[in-house]
This record gives C-alpha cells, structure tokens and sequence, in this order.
C-alpha cells in the first residue's frame, strides 16, 4: 500500500534551520486525506509536531512550536514538507510523517491513532 519516505534531516546548530520533506507512493491515498508530523525523542512520549487538512487550508501545530515550523503540502507532487525555524536543542528527535485514512471530519490532528500509514522517521539533531 502507500509508502511515505522522509528526508531532510540532519545537524543544525541552535537558531538554525531545516527542511523536512516526506513523499508518498501513492497519490490517491495522500491526496484525500490529512497529514501529520510527529517526533520522538529517546526517554520522551511521542509527540505530535504539526498537521495539515487534505487541501492544505487548515493547519495544526503542537504546543512546542510555537509558531518556529510551518507545515505545507504539494499533493501534485504527493509531498508535505516541514519547514522548522529557529530550532532549539529540545527539538532533538526523529521526526515521522503519517497520513491519515479518515474524513476530514473524523480527522483528529494530534491523534496518532487517527493515522495509518507512518513513513520511517529522519533524525534531526539540534546543537547547543
């Protein structure tokens, strides 16, 4: 079934910058349903870090972000990406992309158990 890669991550210092981006292998899975991210960092719960609707008008983001990420979708090139801006070392973590099977109706952002497919996780490692 659908497949969902990441990418992007890597060493940023603190105040820095990276650019996640998660592709799926199938389009109509990825296009009709909503998207999230989510992290785990070791010795930590996972962690929901932001989501976005099927069309991309509706955006959610976790507690911790405070305005520093900006979610965005492509569904032509079946992509969502996560921008993540003024990073801190507490962002240390895999990040994980999923995509959701339910109707936008019955779609809970923050629930991981809303989603079906989880793609593998990148590490994103931020320095003091």
């Amino acid at each position: 079934q659908v497949q969902l890669v990441e990418s992007g991550g890597g060493l940023a210092q603190a105040g820095g910058s990276l650019s996640l981006s998660c592709v799926a292998s199938s389009k109509r899975t990825f296009t009709n349903y909503g998207l999230g991210w989510f992290r785990q960092a070791p010795g930590k719960e996972r962690e929901f870090v932001a989501g976005i609707s099927s069309n991309g008008a509706m955006t959610f983001y976790g507690d911790s972000i405070k305005g520093r990420f900006t979610v965005s979708r492509n569904n032509a090139e079946n992509t969502v990406y996560l921008q993540m801006n003024s990073l801190k070392p507490e962002d240390t973590a895999t990040y994980y992309c999923a995509s959701s099977q339910a109707s936008n109706t019955r779609w809970v952002p923050a629930d991981a158990d809303t989603y079906y497919f989880w793609g593998q996780g990148t590490q994103v490692t931020v320095s003091s």
